[in-house]
Formats: structure tokens, sequence, C-alpha cells
């Protein structure tokens, strides 16, 4: 059925449009008009939610078309007529009876059994769900009633002890107050001139209570500190004869210490008052009193309360909760997981990373380990590592904030940039394309220069940079090399360009170096001019070249697309004007504009080290004026401009922006595309270099062989692989470079190229003792060794190569990693004979008749007796024969004799494979 509107499925369901659109709404459909159309899938998705929301479609059901519903529902009519007499009639008359129509309707619904036995099992699984339910409830009723009465109890046995302490404590305070009383009339007697040491039995018994209740703790006396220090104070005890009493200490009344006069008591010595004092102890400790609680009256409460929580937890090996009880020095552990913020850098030491989590290194250690990762706590790892660690022990990592000289070197350039005011600059163009194109000789013709005659070999092997004065204005110049290996060369220049100019030849098309440069200029996000070269040539096809640019998905104008094509031509200059003229045009769209006045900043375009001039570094400025006597940090490197020179050698004052000039001043050669910043002192520059190397160091700390993938990868190499080694040193940091990385691309499973050093400048006396060190060889582009050098070189035989071509270098290099695989034996079938018949001989044992049906079979070469394609011996031959005569080799479709030595077990039907073993020289 055709995609009807609401309305119309409305009136064919014969249902209220309102109705309709209230369950597509409920299906999950959107509909707010009558007449919108609605399609067949929308009509299938509304079935299907119906189907399920009235219990007709299951989980599965949707999916499912062949699964029935769980019920069926049987609604019957059955109509039939019933005659009645009428009252008015005779019976059975026909007109005295009435016909009534009779309506009965029934209904019954069929449930599915796997439908019964389902809803049985969920209800005797809800029945089961529901018992334990009950049984865990009354289980946990029992328990809280037990604990109830337990708490109960205890309750109740705590205040009888204590209604029994005060009981004690009352009775001991009366008889303290008789035995005082006592101890008053008897001092008041006529009698009292006698020594209290003979005082009657009853006293002494009477005053035992007093006694007791002096030695009870001070806490548990009703009577306050300051009522004790007004109305009592302490007499010495009584001495007995018995030697298991001990000394009794009471308290006077209060009369006496009104100023009553006292009893005369015999003071005793200081010794025997020592000795009294370490014998109660004794007999204290020896009942379990209170040897350092309350006894101690130096002691301050919360020091009692510690020494006596102390004990407890020493008795009952069990810990205080915090703040109940647990005295001034109380440790209160966490309740929840604390979470750091930890400071990640570009490098990072384990222990150090430790230090910030609060954990200890074994942790960290262990957590690196289950992420694959192998370094000991010494070790240093990258920033994605550390940031994986710290989220795996739960804690927040943050990046780690420079608020050193680097930092105020950033900031000291941002500022310099919003305060200048922005003018026009002219264009960077870049030139690229591939190699033999003719992108020198072009802008060898804009300069009126020959750069491309004095290139070795006739390529470009360093990147350039021009500025030019045409007609349209100053434009700016990088010449890139279009060989392979310059890769990174192209890449640098891309990024550091407004413009890039792809050079391809009209005779020779699209090349790979083409588009490599493609993808290089979209990557940099720059707009794109097609320098088709070579126009004059008889073969020149440009419907070709933008045929083949087209595959790349750049478009010329002409056909459509934005990329403007210019056919030009370097030798006789046709269309050089057109180019220039296409530049300015870009170059006006994009309205170019830098700061030029305040401190400059760029980038290295070239580096290389002068014997005579030192380190020496092409700049691009890009913002800012560049001006000699200027301090300038530039990557690891700092210095001050000594001295600026343009492309044609001539010193110059300053360069503005989008001017490319060469300065000598600084400390060592900096790296090819390090960003270069003016700064205002020697100071700062050399603490933003000695940071940055800093940096550097701690990056190149970082293991990249320590993951487990890698260890088990070179657990499987074995020992076969072998490695050549090499030391390069070139004349500039970009040809370094290039023949670091491509060479390092050479080798395979069993020979690689490991680049042990790779620098700038001639060959010095350590790279030969370092060549020497690792067996290393030598390669010198467009450089030299100097004396030094030369003697060591001559002492340890070294092996030095001198190039100024860089893909003379990769063959060379290819070459000695192939004399290093050796060569491959192989085995080569020459021929098979099948065996017809065996026959006997005395001489030579079991003869093979043989019918030779491939190859040729050869005396002098080994073979194999195979049986159902399966080699069952492997030996010589013994014997060759045609009919009586001995033959040195039996062609295909000859029939021979052969005799295979110390085999006998030939059998007809047999195969004997004749092969012969060959030497072949591995390759790359």
């Amino acid at each position: 059925m055709s995609d009807v509107t609401i309305k119309q499925l409305a009136k064919v369901l014969d249902l209220p449009v309102d109705k309709l659109l209230a369950q597509l709404a409920e299906a999950g459909m959107e509909f707010s008009d009558s007449e919108q159309v609605i399609s067949n899938t929308e009509k299938m998705k509304l079935h299907g939610f119906l189907r399920r929301k009235h219990g007709k479609g299951g989980s599965g059901e949707s999916d499912n078309a062949s699964a029935g519903p769980r019920q069926v529902t049987l609604r019957r009519r059955k109509v039939s007529e019933l005659k009645v007499a009428s009252g008015s009639g005779r019976a059975g008359a026909r007109g005295g009876a009435k016909t009534v129509n009779v309506e009965v309707r029934s209904k019954r619904t069929y449930v599915k059994r796997s439908a019964i036995s389902e809803e049985a099992s969920v209800d005797a699984e809800r029945e089961e769900a529901a018992r334990k339910l009950q049984e865990s409830q009354e289980l946990r009723q029992r328990e809280e009633a037990e604990r109830a009465e337990q708490q109960e109890q205890r309750r109740a046995e705590a205040e009888r002890k204590q209604q029994e302490e005060e009981a004690r404590r009352q009775a001991e305070r009366e008889a303290a107050e008789a035995a005082q009383i006592q101890a008053k009339a008897q001092a008041e007697a006529p009698a009292a001139e006698a020594p209290v040491e003979s005082a009657p039995e009853e006293s002494a018994e009477v005053a035992e209570p007093a006694a007791d209740s002096a030695s009870v703790d001070e806490t548990q006396d009703d009577t306050s500190p300051k009522e004790k220090d007004a109305w009592s104070t302490p007499v010495m005890p009584r001495v007995h004869e018995q030697p298991k009493r001990r000394d009794r200490v009471r308290e006077v009344s209060r009369e006496e210490a009104m100023g009553r006069p006292k009893p005369s008591v015999k003071p005793a010595a200081p010794e025997k008052k020592a000795k009294d004092e370490r014998e109660e102890r004794e007999e204290r400790g020896r009942k379990g009193g209170k040897k350092f609680g309350s006894g101690k009256l130096h002691l301050s409460d919360a020091d009692r309360a510690r020494r006596s929580s102390g004990r407890r937890r020493g008795r009952g090996n069990e810990r205080p909760s915090a703040g109940a009880g647990g005295g001034a020095h109380g440790f209160s552990k966490p309740t929840a997981p604390v979470v750091r913020e930890v400071a990640v850098g570009e490098a990072n030491v384990v222990s150090e990373l430790a230090q910030k989590m609060a954990v200890k290194g074994s942790e960290v250690v262990k957590a690196l380990f289950n992420m694959g990762v192998m370094a000991t706590i010494n070790q240093v790892i990258d920033h994605d590592t550390a940031v994986l660690v710290i989220e795996e022990l739960g804690h927040t990592p943050v990046k780690e904030e420079d608020k050193g000289a680097e930092a105020a070197l950033m900031e000291h350039a941002a500022t310099s940039e919003e305060q200048g005011e922005k003018l026009p600059r002219p264009p960077v163009v870049t030139i690229m394309g591939h190699v033999d194109h003719g992108k020198t000789s072009l802008l060898d013709y804009i300069r009126r220069t020959k750069v491309a005659t004095g290139e070795a070999g006739g390529i470009t092997q360093h990147i350039g940079a021009y500025h030019v004065t045409t007609d349209k204005g100053v434009i700016t110049f990088l010449d890139t090399p279009g060989h392979a290996a310059f890769t990174s060369m192209r890449a640098r220049g891309a990024q550091s360009t407004d413009i890039v100019v792809l050079v391809v030849a009209a005779d020779d098309g699209v090349k790979p170096q083409t588009i490599e440069a493609i993808k290089h200029a979209r990557a940099a996000q720059v707009p794109l001019i097609v320098a088709v070269n070579k126009i004059d040539k008889s073969d020149a096809n440009l419907d070709n070249v933008k045929q083949g640019l087209v595959q790349e998905e750049v478009v010329p104008e002409d056909w459509g697309g934005d990329v403007q094509f210019v056919p030009v031509s370097a030798k006789t200059g046709q269309g050089v004007d057109d180019l220039l003229d296409s530049i300015s045009l870009q170059a006006e769209l994009m309205e170019l504009t830098a700061v030029h006045d305040g401190p400059a900043s760029g980038v290295v375009i070239e580096s290389r080290l002068d014997r005579g001039r030192g380190p020496v570094a092409t700049m691009l400025v890009q913002r800012g004026t560049l001006k000699k006597s200027d301090y300038a940090v530039c990557g690891v490197e700092y210095g001050r401009m000594r001295a600026l020179l343009d492309e044609n050698g001539k010193q110059v004052d300053e360069a503005g922006p989008s001017i490319p000039v060469q300065v000598l001043g600084l400390s060592g050669v900096p790296e090819a595309g390090d960003d270069f910043v003016v700064v205002a002192d020697e100071r700062l520059a050399k603490e933003v270099a000695v940071e940055r190397e800093n940096r550097r160091r701690e990056t190149r700390m970082v293991s990249k062989a320590n993951r487990l993938e890698d260890i088990m990868a070179k657990m499987g190499q074995g020992e076969e692989q072998q490695q050549l080694n090499i030391l390069i040193k070139a004349d500039v940091q970009g040809s370094a470079e290039a023949l670091r990385e491509s060479l390092s691309q050479i080798g395979n499973e069993l020979v690689k190229v490991n680049v042990v050093s790779s620098g700038v400048g001639g060959i010095t006396e350590s790279d030969a003792t370092l060549a020497a060190a690792s067996k290393a060889l030598v390669i010198g582009f467009n450089v030299r060794a100097d004396a030094s050098a030369r003697k060591v070189i001559d002492t340890a035989g070294l092996d030095v190569r001198y190039f100024s071509i860089i893909y003379d270098v990769i063959d060379q290099v290819t070459q000695a990693a192939t004399g290093l695989l050796g060569n491959e034996i192989r085995e080569e079938i020459i021929g098979t004979a099948e065996v017809r018949d065996v026959f006997r001989s005395s001489k030579f044992g079991a003869v093979a008749g043989c019918m030779v049906s491939e190859g040729t079979v050869k005396r002098s070469k080994p073979i194999r007796v195979l049986r159902d394609n399966t080699v069952i011996f492997e030996g010589e031959l013994e014997s060759l024969r045609r009919f009586k005569e001995n033959v040195d080799e039996v062609k295909s479709g000859t029939e021979c004799g052969i005799g295979v030595k110390q085999y006998n077990d030939v059998k007809p039907g047999d195969q004997i494979e004749c092969f012969e073993r060959i030497e072949v020289a591995r390759t790359l």
C-alpha cells in the first residue's frame, strides 16, 4: 500500500484523528497535523507497538514473525428463531403464533500450555521468595528481641552494681565518721598521754573502715576537692605487729582542722614512711588497684584518661574509636579515600609520583606492571603513562604549571604581540614538487640566478630561503628538495609558509612526491597554486597533469574547482609573470599582517656548522624586527646576534616579518624547525635554554623499550637479527635529519640499520672514537674528517665513506646491509622417475626399473624416495644404468635402472626425486 495521510489512515481504521495521533506519539513518532504523510515503515512500527501494548507480542515477537500469541480469545454468536403461541389465537393455528429471534453470544479464552507452565513457575518462585523474605523478617525480629533483652539485662545489672557501690560508699563514710568521733573522744580523755600504739584493739578494728575509705579513688568520693583541702589533713598511720595488715591513712575531724588541739602522735622516721608507702603500692597492685590511675596526683585528667585507655587496649587487644576516649593523641582513620590532584609533567620519576600521591613506590610499580610497563622506582615515565597510572590509583592528574623562565618568556612574547600594531607583510611562498620537475630552475629564473647548476647531482639537497623584489612587491620563496628522503624538510617548509606552489612537469605528470606535497599543504591548511612546468617541451600534456591532480581532489578553476593552474617554462620564462600575479592575488585575498615593532620571533629554516664562523642558522622572521646585537633563544641554544646576512651573503642591520636571514652568534647549532624568540638580556635567554635542555634530557630518559609487548617481541626475534651501526655527519641539519630517517628504514627481520649518532659539521676525533667503540660505518655527507680524526681512523681501521648525493648513500648502505644477510641455500627439483618394477641383483641388491617422467635424473645429485607423496628416504644414487651401460644422466621419457645406495626397500609405484642445492644471495 502506498503512503497515505494521517486523516486517510484514521478513516480506514475507523478511529478519530486525535486518538490516532496520540497512539503515534506513544509509539515515539511525532506528528502534529492530520495532513502529514505516514510511511509504511511508520505504520509497521505503530502496529508492533499496539501489539505489544495489548499483550499480543513479547520481547522477541517483533523480530520473529512465526511466534504466536500467548492466548487466543474466541467470540461466537448464534442466532435462532423461536415460535411462541399468542394468547388470542388457537394453539397450532398459523395466525395465532409469532416468531422470536434468539441470539446467543459466547466468549472463550484459550491459553498456551507453555504460558501456563511459565506462570506456574513464576508463581512458585514468587511464593518461594515471599517465604524466604518472611523467614528473614522473623529471624531479624527474634534477633532484635534477643538483643533488646540482653541490653535490658546489662542495664539492670549496671544499675544493681551502682546501687551496691553507693551503699558501700555510704557505709564507709559512716564508719569513717564514727572512727573520727571515737578518736576525738580518746584525745580528750585523761589518759591522752598514752602512745597511739597502745590503743585498744576495738579502736583499731573500728579505724580500719576509715583507712579503707581513704584508699578509694578520689573520683568516686562525693566530697569536692576544695572541701577536702579545707576540712581534712592526713596523719601518720598506726604501725601494727601483724605483717599482713597494711597501714591506714585516716582523715582528722572538722574540729581539728578549725584549730582544736591535736592528739600527740609520734612521728614516723623517713625510712619507715618510705617503706610503708612502697608496701602500700605493692599491696594495691596485687589486689588489682589502679597503679597509674587516679592515685597519681600530679597527672591531669586527659593524661589519666589516656593511660587508662592504653591499659585497657593492651589487655583487651582492641582499639577505641576516634573521639571515644582515645586521648589527646588518638588517631582517626579516614572514612573515605583521599583523592589528590597530582601535577604531571612531560617526564616524571616514579618515586616522585608516589610521593605526590602519598602512596608507596611499590604500589606505583605494581600498577605500571599491570598496565604492561616494566619500570623501576627510579626510572622516568612519559606524560601519558603517568596520567594513566594516576587515574588507576584513584587520583586526579592535573597539568604541571610552568613557573620558570619559560613561562616568563611566553608571557613576554604574548604581551609584545598584543601591544604591537599589525601592518601588511610580504607573503611566504614554498616551492614543492617531485624531484627533477624544475623547482629550483623556476626559482632561478625569478631571481636571475643559477643555483641549480651548482647542486650536486643536479638535485636540490638543502632547503633554501630567498626574498625577491618584483613588480608585484616583495615575495619570500622557500625552495624544498624533491627527493623522497627529504620528507621532513618539505613538511617543515609547508608549516612555515603562507602559499604553496606545486611544480609539476608537463611531460612527467603526477609522481609520488607530488602527492606527498599535496598532503603536506592540506595538513598545513594553506592555499595551493599549481605551476605546470616544462610546457615548452614537445611531449608536454597539460590535460594529463590536470587529470592526475583531479584524482587527488585538486580541481583546476577551468574545470569548476578553486585551484589556480599556471603553465610556465623555467627555461624560456613563459608564464612566470602570470605565476607572480597569481601569488600576489592570493596574498591580497589572505590579507597577511604582522607586528613590525617589538622583539622578533620566528622559525629556523636550516642550520649548519661553519669552520670559520661557527654555528650558522637560517631564520625566517615571522613577527617583530630582528636587529643586530639582539639576544635570542632558539630551542636549547642561545646567544647574541653578532651578524645578520641575507641570502647573498651581505650583512644587514635588521630583518622584518617574512624576511629570511642567516644569523651568527648562537652557542650551538639549533635544530631545524625550532622557534626563536628575542629576549631582553642574556640572563633570561640562558635560563630558558637551560630549562629546555633539562626538559629534553628528562624526555630522553623516558624508556621507550620498557613495554611488555616490546620485550616479548625482542624475545621472539632471538639472536638471528644482525645490526649495522652507522655514524652520520652532514653539512646542514636538514640533510643529517633526512639521512637519519632514510637509513633507519632500511632492514628487515634479519638485519637492521642502527644510527648511533648524527650531527652537523666535520668528522672530529670524538666522532671517530665513538665509531671505533661501536664498530660503526662513518658516513660524511659534504664534510670531511680533520687531522686528529684521520689518525684515529687509521689506527682503528674504520670504514669512512664520503658522499655528496643522498641516493648514493642510501644505495651503498642498502648493499652493506644486504651483505650481512649472507647466502640462502635453496633446493631445486631437476627430475622425477617412477618405479615400474624392482629387480634383485647379487651385486647391487635391489635395482629399480624406472621411467623418467619429468626433467633429468643425474647420478651426481642427491635423491629422495617418495611413497604416496611422502618422503621415506633421502640419500644418493649408487648406480644409474641404461641397459647395461653406466650413464651420467637420463632425460625425460627414457627408461633406466636406478640403484639406491644403502636402501633396498624400493617398491613398484614409488617415485625417485632428483634435486640439487643452490646458493642464492639474500636481498632486502
